[in-house]
């Protein structure tokens, strides 16, 4: 992977053949692990200027209608975690000369407070290309991390690491976006450094040589700031960028059913009560799945994009036979994606209930998919995968010019996806919407085996009952088995979660800078080994603290948790007692924990006791009150599996109920210091 510099060009063809689509990750990591930052594209033309304000994508426009553009979210990386663009190159339109890619943090966060600022770009075949880590970011609330420009025929990539200390406003307004904030017009002039037309790059292995001379043309440095005049008028603002077509999402109330009583089932455009062996129940989900990515453009492409499809015409197939030497192979399916003539295929290879992966059937597919010339394997299982360990282990032949790229997709993933268009985000009608709640439907139903992890593994049983007769030695490789589990466990939990309230829930995972995760994971082995506990935090979007989790394998109870600030006006009693008022519709049995100077423990106790006497929470010797832990506790239940009995099914009701009685009350504005919002574009 080549490693630039800062102000150093690349050209995409002289690094790989395959650059026609690309993912870029933009990363970082936090030492507080509740650090993060949201991504944004701009769009320039010739003036260095958006075209109009739909070619500002963000959180709230995160897809190009032509395909060109897809912000796929953030992923938990080792360290930290990564937010990834999609990028179509084919489809950026004519008129579009450079793109922009940028991150801004909000609420006063700079990016001098988080570590390893980094920029990756890899191809097609997700092998990554080139890595630029700036670490001179300063005190800035928003950084452009490089730009993806046009050279001839071709794409270059720049590294930049330019700040600007007026955050997403005041970098959206230089590039010509209208901003709903007077902040946006303060000063900042960062300068572009120049291209001179001759690359930085030295020596690329594996890559073609770069042609010497390269005509000149400097690109346009970044735009000083608009001079608005005394007497001009105010700007009107305007509505906020939309996507072309209305966006459609189902209703929350149900509607009344017309049943004459409760034994009638509505009919169902995918049934699932016929289903009885495992093989029928992988042939009718992927049938039911790559039907619905054809016909719902939104969906399929929201899946696709991440391994690098491009945006075009998709066809979908099952039970395709390829030839592979005397036996013909039969993958269980095919995407076939098509964008100016040219074909993007992916086999499909699925599992459902616990069934796990067979290597040896992946690794024929991958072969299959590399003498055929097609770009991707897909992996489709009940699995979560995780980094640096790897689901399935296959070789791939580095000799062979043409890479295949060998992906993993969870069903809970797939469920998280749909569950963020038809309720939060909305697809292009109504019918698009009726299918998903069709396909979200059936992979919700308990004869479907698309329910998510939902197994803790083969060690979960022999690593409990060492914990209780204590004979559960450090270097036990069945702790870390536990241990993958429970990340995977937690990283299912996180969709679901996310797909219900609409927000990013990611993992917390607190780390050295650099830190290989199977080390980290050997850690937390050994803890497990010490102590008979597993622990995890999650960061959800727009709420204060993390939420912990944690499960005590030796008591055989699972403790959910947040700490949050005190509020910085008023007496104790006061603020004691705002918190009280906060949790008017949290259950009793809250266990609430005041935290004072020293990071000593404080006053504690129930919430069905204080909320008659708030002034319990009061520190006796006067202490000054830091912060309040809130914490929900809940029996382990016995069994491995997802049953209502079992540990899974345990830890997920508890987050869920945290969540839904306790962290949904908790007001930003109510905890911290007030702090100016999000700026929002609008057109």
């Amino acid at each position: 992977m080549y490693e630039m510099v800062k102000g150093g060009n690349v050209e995409l063809a002289a690094l790989s053949d395959n650059v026609d689509a690309v993912i870029v990750s933009l990363g970082w990591a936090s030492p507080t692990g509740e650090g993060d930052a949201d991504v944004s594209v701009l769009l320039l033309g010739a003036d260095g200027k958006v075209r109009s304000d739909a070619d500002f994508h963000f959180y709230n426009n995160p897809s190009a209608a032509d395909g060109s553009v897809h912000l796929l979210g953030k992923q938990p990386a080792g360290e930290g975690s990564e937010d990834r663009i999609s990028f179509d190159l084919t489809a950026v339109p004519a008129g579009v000369e450079r793109i922009v890619i940028a991150a801004s943090r909000y609420e006063g966060a700079l990016f001098s407070e988080l570590d390893d600022l980094r920029v990756t770009l890899s191809d097609a075949s997700g092998e990554p290309l080139l890595r630029f880590a700036t670490d001179d970011a300063d005190s800035v609330s928003a950084l452009i991390f490089g730009e993806l420009y046009r050279r001839g025929e071709g794409w270059k990539f720049r590294a930049v690491g330019q700040g600007y200390a007026t955050g997403l406003a005041g970098l959206a307004t230089d590039f010509g976006v209208d901003i709903e904030d007077d902040a946006a017009d303060e000063p900042a002039a960062p300068v572009m450094p120049e291209d001179d037309g001759k690359p930085d790059m030295k020596e690329a292995k594996g890559a073609a040589t770069v042609a010497e001379q390269e005509p000149p043309a400097p690109l346009p440095a970044v735009p000083s700031p608009r001079q608005h005049a005394e007497n001009a008028e105010p700007k009107k603002v305007t509505a906020r960028p939309r996507t072309a077509k209305k966006k459609v999402t189902l209703p929350k109330a149900v509607k009344k059913s017309l049943a004459e009583n409760e034994s009638w089932k509505a009919a169902r455009l995918f049934p699932v009560t016929a289903l009885k062996s495992d093989r029928e129940r992988e042939m009718r989900a992927t049938s039911v799945l790559l039907s619905v990515m054809a016909q719902v453009p939104e969906f399929g492409r929201r899946l696709t994009a991440a391994f690098g499809a491009p945006a075009g015409r998709m066809e979908t197939f099952t039970e395709v036979s390829l030839p592979h030497g005397d036996t013909p192979r039969r993958p269980d399916g095919v995407i076939r994606v098509e964008r100016g003539g040219k074909l993007w295929t992916a086999l499909v290879e699925t599992k459902t209930n616990g069934n796990p992966l067979k290597p040896d059937q992946v690794q024929v597919y991958v072969d299959i998919a590399a003498r055929r010339g097609y770009e991707a394997v897909i992996t489709l299982s009940n699995d979560v995968a995780l980094e640096g360990s790897p689901l399935v282990d296959v070789k791939i032949d580095r000799r062979r010019k043409h890479k295949v790229a060998l992906w993993h997709l969870s069903w809970a993933e797939v469920a998280h996806q749909a569950q963020l268009l038809i309720r939060h985000e909305g697809v292009g009608n109504s019918a698009h919407a009726w299918l998903l709640q069709e396909l979200l439907h059936y992979l919700r139903h308990d004869n479907s085996g698309c329910h998510g992890f939902q197994n803790m593994g083969a060690a979960w049983v022999p690593v409990r009952r060492g914990i209780d007769d204590e004979t559960l030695c450090q270097g036990d490789p069945r702790a870390l088995e536990v241990v993958e589990s429970w990340e995977r466990l937690i990283r299912h939990i996180c969709l679901g979660l996310g797909g219900e309230i609409g927000q990013k829930v990611l993992p917390v995972q607190r780390a050295r800078r650099g830190s290989d995760p199977g080390a980290r994971r050997a850690r937390m082995a050994d803890q497990l080994c010490r102590e008979g506990r597993l622990q995890a935090e999650l960061r959800i979007e727009g709420t204060p603290g993390v939420l912990a989790v944690a499960a005590d394998l030796r008591t055989g109870k699972l403790r959910a948790s947040v700490e949050i600030p005190a509020p910085e006006q008023g007496y104790p009693l006061t603020r004691a007692k705002r918190l009280i008022r906060r949790l008017a519709e949290a259950p009793a049995d809250l266990h609430v924990e005041t935290l004072v100077d020293g990071g000593m423990g404080g006053p504690r106790g129930t919430l069905e006791r204080l909320r008659p006497e708030p002034g319990d929470l009061l520190p006796k010797n006067g202490s000054q009150i830091t912060g309040f832990r809130l914490s929900l506790f809940k029996g382990m239940g016995s069994s491995r599996g997802n049953t209502e009995s079992g540990f899974i099914r345990s830890v997920e009701t508890l987050v869920h109920r945290f969540y839904d009685t306790v962290v949904v009350h908790l007001d930003r504005s109510v905890t911290r210091r007030t702090a100016p919002a999000r700026q929002v574009p609008t057109k």
